[in-house]
């Protein structure tokens, strides 16, 4: 007869974070003390709340479990280190661009996306969190959102398995699955594909659980690389979460069609930042090339 697997897993007895309860508090009220009378006058001693004391998010970054990249991607196609190459020099010129429209406008939460499945969006974000993580004193996090194709661990060259799913609903505390790379980068990895991806971003547990990671680790800038836009509902459905889109597409095989469709799913809904032009290479400037909204 097979064992019962309702109850927690074995491996849930050992690790304490597991059991979905964080280490650091957002900020709520604060609950009221008890009441404690003086035994003389008969007053209240506490009349007022004390005020609540918050984690400080340097305090939660060193709490997150370090990884490390695979060392044959770097400087192939990882660029975490400055760089010569042509796209390592691209990726740091976006990075500036689009630091200077999050500045224009006081965004920080950024969805990239793409028109179709295989534009490379996920090497855009992966590279992006990392030129964005060199500046000194940065905090960026990078957060794989693909829930059907979850794709940043293995562009990383990360082989742990960690499900995302499981912090999105409340399940595990955000020190529990996050992992930190190097100092100033965080990353929100996913090793299982999700069935009810849409579903599971338009779920306010996972409004509420994004809001929680944003408020605990302060970030500068936060990349959630997301679904292809044109193939489901999901970037739509994390609209509340957004504040803006970078679109991803393929000097290859996406069409000028493509793009105003992406471009009419957003009106009025998502602002477009920008649109990145990945795989197409201007070989009279030796770089690639990219183009900002």
């Amino acid at each position: 007869m097979p064992g019962d697997e309702s109850g927690p897993r074995k491996d849930a007895r050992k690790d304490p974070r597991t059991t979905g309860v964080s280490l650091f508090k957002t900020r709520q009220p604060a609950a009221q003390p008890a009441v404690t009378l003086d035994l003389v006058t008969g007053r209240e001693i506490f009349g007022a709340p004390l005020p609540a004391i918050f984690a400080n998010p340097a305090r939660v970054w060193e709490s997150l479990g370090t990884v490390t990249l695979a060392a044959d991607a770097v400087g192939n196609t990882l660029f975490p280190e400055v760089s010569d190459h042509p796209a390592a020099v691209a990726f740091d010129i976006l990075r500036t661009r689009l630091l200077r429209g999050l500045a224009e406008k006081g965004w920080k939460r950024i969805a990239v996306t793409s028109p179709t499945h295989g534009c490379g969006k996920s090497f855009v974000a992966t590279n992006l969190a990392l030129s964005l993580a060199r500046r000194p004193a940065s905090r960026t996090v990078l957060i794989d959102l693909d829930l059907r194709r979850p794709e940043i661990a293995k562009v990383l060259g990360i082989h742990e398995d960690r499900a995302l799913g499981e912090f999105l609903s409340g399940e595990q505390p955000l020190e529990g699955v996050f992992r930190r790379y190097g100092r100033t980068l965080a990353l929100g990895l996913n090793g299982e594909p999700i069935e009810k991806a849409s579903e599971t971003l338009h779920d306010p547990d996972t409004v509420s659980a994004l809001a929680a990671m944003v408020e605990q680790l302060d970030p500068e800038v936060v990349i959630y690389d997301l679904p292809p836009a044109l193939v489901n509902d999901d970037v739509l459905a994390l609209g509340p979460c957004i504040d803006a889109v970078l679109l991803v597409t393929d000097g290859t095989k996406t069409s000028p069609a493509e793009i105003n469709a992406c471009e009419k799913l957003f009106e009025g809904r998502i602002p477009l930042l920008g649109v990145v032009l990945n795989r197409a290479q201007d070989f009279n400037a030796g770089r690639y090339r990219y183009a900002k909204k």
